[in-house]
């Protein structure tokens, strides 16, 4: 499994099987080169907030790939009906969703509706949440936020266990806190082992399952 992140929360997903786009919000779309893109079979959104979906991001992607199925929550499905973009509550084969409830947001903004999701029985992402019990081998766990602390995302690795951590949700650090970020939590979940990825914007991790 061939997995590229593109800032933030946006993963690219690759198998030889299939293909897979989670999170393209606004943060990622400059980073992300759709013409390099040679086959998309879904699109999974958490939930509506614009740093998981670009609805310009969304629709570049649809015009290339307008047999791509699209995967969100209720709330998202009607957004993107009221586009012309077609999405289903229902996962596509490969995917389960899990109860993964987005954190608290208020009194900034109402909090919205979101979902989790186990893609192929090899990774799952909670979007942004902290409060799920549920991973499989490989987790995308966001280690910052407004609404998170990276306490808590560790806390919250440990304590799930999986085999690997990706980790998403870190656009509000600055490289040097990333980086620094980065090395700490590598050395911490090492030593239970589990392998952190030190992601970069672009640059494929291949993990053998």
């Amino acid at each position: 499994m061939k997995i590229t992140k593109f800032v933030h929360s946006c993963l690219l997903v690759e198998t030889p099987d299939h293909v897979a786009l989670f999170d393209p919000g606004m943060m990622s779309e400059s980073a992300f080169t759709i013409e390099n893109l040679a086959r998309l079979d879904d699109i999974f959104i958490t939930h509506k907030h614009a740093d998981h979906l670009s609805t310009p991001f969304i629709k570049k992607l649809v015009t290339k790939f307008p047999d791509v199925r699209i995967t969100s929550s209720p709330e998202v499905v009607t957004q993107l009906a009221a586009e012309n973009i077609t999405a289903s509550t229902t996962p596509p084969s490969g995917a389960v969703l899990f109860d993964s409830p987005h954190e608290s947001v208020e009194p900034l903004f109402p909090t919205p509706e979101e979902i989790g999701i186990h893609y192929l029985d090899v990774l799952s992402d909670p979007g942004d949440s902290h409060h799920f019990t549920e991973a499989k081998a490989i987790l995308a766990l966001p280690v910052t936020a407004p609404w998170g602390s990276a306490i808590a995302a560790v806390k919250l690795g440990l304590q799930l266990h999986p085999r690997y951590i990706l980790p998403i949700h870190d656009w509000h650090w600055r490289d040097e806190v990333r980086e620094m970020m980065y090395n700490d939590f590598e050395k911490i979940f090492k030593d239970v082992g589990i392998q952190f990825f030190k992601l970069e914007t672009g640059k494929p991790v291949e993990i053998q399952m």
